[in-house]
Order: structure tokens, then C-alpha cells, then sequence
């Protein structure tokens, strides 16, 4: 077997450096980059995120990011009336369709220590979870366990947040530290099934309440639904930032 000489060793050594650096410079799929100092980066942002969207459906296995559709939120708790036999109702594993079909309408930058905000459109959400109901509805029992159902329509939701850099082995990495989602929703429908034991009469009293006052049902879901989007938002996020460098997301300005 020949031996390398002195010079094709060290070609050979720098040969699979240079491979081994392009292969971790390699843009991930999901990425599309932006430039610093671009008079339209504003535009080109925007751009990115549209870009995320079938990413952010079907999930991102090599940064461990799972699918948004749906995501899951652990629970909500109503007080929907008053007294000491108020009609209360708990949703758990509410699973959300839907997030992932967005656009970004507009977008301002964080400058210094303002935050950035962004005003989302999102044409409908799907809610699917658990239902467990106590207490009193308008003259009937209203106890009992079964699934609720809701589409929420027409969504603006206005999502402002902070952001700040850190080293990690010698390159820059941003991380959100703040995020809040307030939303505006315009149609709202919900309903239960397959509770009271198939009563009749009692799930259509049920039906009836949410249909009348969904919106005021809504109202009282708000502070926890705004409170879980945030952290869920928040999440995949970092996720993303956590594993893709800035200088990936955001090239150098041009000289």
C-alpha cells in the first residue's frame, strides 16, 4: 500500500476540514436567511416566518421541535355563573388545530429595550378536548363529563415580545425572554357531546347556553388561553433559536 507523502497528507487534512465546516455551515431547510442593513427586512422576516409554516405543521425532528397541529394545552377552568351552585366546567388535553396556517399582516422590530410586535392572521382555530362540568345551569343539574368542541374564527392576535443574545461556543444565539399574545376573535362557536349521559334535554340546555353566550365564555377562557399561547409560543421559539445561530438566520451586512 502507498504512503502519503508530507504534502498530500496535508492536503488531504485540510480537504475533510473544509468539508466538515461546509457541512455545518449547510443552511437547515427551514431556514430561510435574511441580511443585516437590508432597507426591506422588514419584508424578508416576514418572508422567514411565512417560510416556517409546513415546517412548523408537520415538525422539525432534528431540533426536536414537534408538530403545532395540533399543540396541546393541559387545562382550562371556567367560573361561567355565580353563587355556591355556579355552573363550573374544566377543559383538559385541549388539543388546537390551526396555528400553523398564519400570516404575519405586520411586524415592528425590537430597537434597544423596546419590544418587538406582530400582528397575526389566522383564519380559524379548531378545539378539541375533555369536559367535565359541575353545578347549576340556568334551573338543571349541569354535572357531567364529555367532549367540547369549538371553532374560533377570523383571529387577529397581537404578539409582542423581547429578545437577547448569548455566546455559545463562540457564536451568537438570540433567545426570547418575554412573549405576550392578547387575541382578538370574532366568530365563536362551541358545543358538547356525549354528556349527562346522553341526556338530551340536558345537553341541548348546554348547547343552547354555549351558542348564546360563546363570546362571553370566551371572555372568561381568555386570561389562561393568553397566558398558555404565550408560553407555547414562547417554547417553540427558543427551540428554534436554541439550535440555529444568528449569523445562520441573519447574514452579515454587505461591505
Amino acid at each position: 500500500m502507498a504512503r502519503l507523502t508530507p504534502l498530500a497528507t496535508s492536503v488531504l487534512l485540510l480537504a475533510t476540514v473544509s468539508l466538515v465546516a461546509a457541512a455545518s455551515q449547510q443552511i437547515p431547510p427551514y431556514v430561510k436567511q435574511c441580511r443585516e442593513g437590508d432597507p426591506k427586512i422588514v419584508d424578508c422576516i416576514t418572508g422567514a416566518l411565512h417560510h416556517l409554516r409546513p415546517y412548523l405543521s408537520k415538525g422539525i425532528p432534528e431540533i426536536e421541535m414537534p408538530s403545532v397541529e395540533p399543540f396541546r394545552m393541559d387545562e382550562l377552568s371556567l367560573s361561567l355563573t355565580t353563587g355556591p351552585n355556579g355552573y363550573k366546567v374544566t377543559l383538559r388535553d385541549l388539543d388546537i388545530y390551526g396555528a400553523s396556517n398564519f400570516t404575519v399582516s405586520d411586524l415592528k422590530l425590537s430597537h434597544g429595550t423596546a419590544p418587538f410586535e406582530a400582528h397575526i392572521k389566522i383564519p380559524e382555530l379548531k378545539i378539541n378536548a375533555r369536559y367535565t362540568s359541575s353545578g347549576v345551569l340556568i334551573i338543571l343539574p349541569a354535572s357531567g363529563q364529555g367532549t367540547f368542541h369549538s371553532t374560533l374564527g377570523d383571529i387577529i392576535a397581537t404578539v409582542q415580545g423581547t429578545i437577547s443574545s448569548h455566546q455559545r461556543q463562540g457564536r451568537d444565539y438570540l433567545h426570547v425572554d418575554t412573549l405576550n399574545v392578547d387575541l382578538d376573535i370574532k366568530t365563536v362557536r362551541m358545543l358538547v357531546k356525549k354528556v349527562f349521559n346522553n341526556n338530551r334535554i340536558l345537553t341541548e340546555a348546554t348547547n343552547l347556553f354555549l351558542r348564546e353566550n360563546g363570546h362571553e365564555v370566551l371572555k372568561a377562557m381568555m386570561p389562561q388561553l393568553r397566558l398558555k399561547l404565550s408560553e407555547v409560543f414562547k417554547g417553540i421559539a427558543n427551540q428554534l433559536l436554541t439550535h440555529v445561530p444568528t449569523d445562520t438566520l441573519l447574514l452579515p451586512a454587505n461591505l
